[in-house]
């Protein structure tokens, strides 16, 4: 070709070398390693997360390296950038910080994508880093005095659930005769002196722990509504409250999401069983699903008998019957209901229709509630604009009146 056409060979010759050279000066090893740091690993929703990904370069000598650290799916940056061009020379490091945010979720980062190229961009080479790091995003907790419960069975350990059952306390149970080794201080001498031989004690009701399931209501059609608006969130934050009030007073508490499929949280004790729980509701997302469509499937079996079972759930009118199949059963029930009418009038046009339907379907909502009220169930209708701890301070301080009589 060289001496038929050296026109054509002289044109190709800088081309050739350019290629040779690019080959030449390519990278002979590339090994690179890659670490994180997240200057927080548990955040509320939308909370910033400074994130620190240092590379370090163990092989030859690396003219051009594309660095992009790979993110989580719903995670967005706040500030910073996430990809670099950067030169690495041999035993060199370097080192980009960048802000997360994010709603509620559990996000796991697993890889940095680096493409190494020569400096004449001949040849180009990607490899994967692993550099694993976890980012929690808890639901916000809602610190609640004291939730007021009262199941038909509580444990023996020692608590500030009221038992069914006299003995040592501080509230009023009845009157016994006196026995050996009572105190004086518990003779009722007003009744004592209707007698004339003997004496009667004051009896006071014993004050247990409890075993408590939540049940977390995660059914697309009772949270989700037009424009993209849902009602789940309101009922995680519910869930996470009432769990911590829970806990606090030393009762055994367990959580069960009812979604697309069933999130169960084998039912403990203390701190470890609140961090159990939060990571639960971090993942929980609703979802909907033929089986899981009603609550007549809700596994009554994980929850021990007779003990107090907590629905946080927007409701139907057809949740009215399994409902009143627990009660039957011997549980004690607690609906927490986030109104979905007040929440979906919120950010509604207040048009004359819209004003005549909402008061039909607050009509049929109240009707619902008296029936299950009815049929022995608490219900906490919470209008999701006031705070939460507020309206359980209002309405779950105190066991209901009937309840409390029946205590007596």
């Amino acid at each position: 070709m060289a001496t038929v056409s050296g026109g054509m060979f002289a044109l190709m010759l800088p081309l050739v070398v350019y290629l040779l050279a690019g080959f030449l000066f390519a990278p002979d090893e590339i090994k690179l390693e890659a670490t994180r740091h997240l200057n927080a690993e548990r955040v509320l929703p939308h909370s910033e997360v400074q994130v620190t990904v240092t590379i370090t370069n163990r092989g030859s000598y690396l003219e051009e390296v594309l660095v992009e650290d790979v993110l989580p799916a719903d995670l967005k940056i706040a500030s910073g950038l996430n990809r670099h061009l950067i030169r690495l020379p041999k035993g060199s490091s370097c080192a980009f910080t960048y802000t997360v945010t994010g709603p509620r979720g559990g996000y796991g980062f697993e890889k940095v994508r680096a493409r190494v190229n020569d400096h004449l961009g001949v040849t180009s080479r990607e490899v994967a880093i692993e550099a694993k790091g976890q980012l929690f995003v808890f639901p916000p907790v809602m610190r609640l005095r004291r939730v007021a419960i009262r199941p038909r069975r509580t444990r023996v350990y020692a608590g500030t659930i009221p038992a069914r059952a006299g003995g040592s306390g501080t509230d009023f149970f009845g009157v016994r005769e006196y026995q050996p080794g009572d105190p004086p201080r518990a003779i009722n001498w007003r009744a004592s002196a209707h007698t004339l031989n003997e004496l009667y004690a004051n009896e006071y009701q014993q004050e247990r722990v409890a075993d408590v399931g939540i049940v977390l209501d995660g059914r697309l059609r009772t949270n989700e509504f037009a424009l993209g608006h849902s009602l789940f969130e309101y009922s995680v934050q519910a869930a996470a409250a009432i769990a911590d009030a829970l806990l606090t007073q030393g009762n055994r508490v367990g959580l069960l999401v009812y979604a697309m499929f069933l999130r169960w949280t084998v039912p403990g004790y203390g701190k470890v069983q609140r961090e159990r729980i939060l990571h639960s509701l971090a993942h929980a997302r609703p979802g909907g699903s033929e089986v899981f469509s009603n609550l007549g499937n809700l596994p009554t079996q994980l929850f021990p008998p007779e003990s107090q079972i907590i629905l946080v759930s927007p409701l139907l009118a057809e949740d009215l019957l399994p409902l009143v199949q627990m009660r039957a059963q011997g549980y004690q029930v607690l609906a927490v209901s986030p109104d979905p009418v007040k929440f979906e009038l919120s950010y509604l046009k207040k048009d004359q229709s819209v004003i005549l339907a909402s008061r039909v379907i607050q009509l049929e909502r109240r009707l619902l509630l008296q029936k299950v009220q009815r049929a022995g169930i608490q219900v906490l209708d919470w209008d999701v604009s006031e705070p939460f701890d507020q309206v359980v301070m209002r309405r779950l301080s105190r066991p209901p009146a009937r309840l409390r009589a029946v205590g007596r």
